[in-house]
């Protein structure tokens, strides 16, 4: 029974790599962005088609584009992903610029009232009357 815990296998001195066949039918080297990831939805957005809700940390299985576009050196990569009730295919794009996600086509994002918060809360604004209080920040 301790043969079938071996790490290590025997290979003979004739064995040659090149000759086997191969199972999996993608090719070795893989087109630029053509990678599959499973990533976890970064927002809340609404299918255009059906009007399905996608919520913020649900699991998708996204393909990955490379893009040749840069932000000071940070490369933009691109998402496709399907909705899960119509099938239809939503694209969103990385924004380093605002450390965030764009929406491209197929969902909208939603309405994130902690952003407009967060946007008065930051702003250089003259008034100190405008500013929100939040809670001891």
């Amino acid at each position: 029974m301790a043969e079938r815990k071996v790490l290590n296998k025997y290979y003979p001195p004739d064995f040659d790599p090149s000759k086997l066949i191969r199972l999996n039918k993608q090719p070795k080297d893989r087109p630029s962005g053509g990678y599959v990831v499973r990533m976890m939805l970064p927002m809340s957005v609404q299918c255009n088609t059906c009007g399905e809700y996608l919520y913020i940390g649900t699991k998708f299985n996204m393909r990955k584009e490379n893009l040749t576009e840069y932000y000071l050196g940070i490369q933009i990569f691109r998402f496709y992903f399907k909705c899960t009730r119509c099938s239809s295919e939503i694209t969103m794009k990385t924004d380093p610029k605002n450390s965030d996600y764009i929406c491209e086509r197929g969902a909208t994002r939603n309405y994130e009232p902690w952003r407009d918060i967060c946007l008065l809360y930051t702003s250089d604004a003259a008034d100190d009357s405008l500013r929100v209080d939040l809670g001891g920040r």
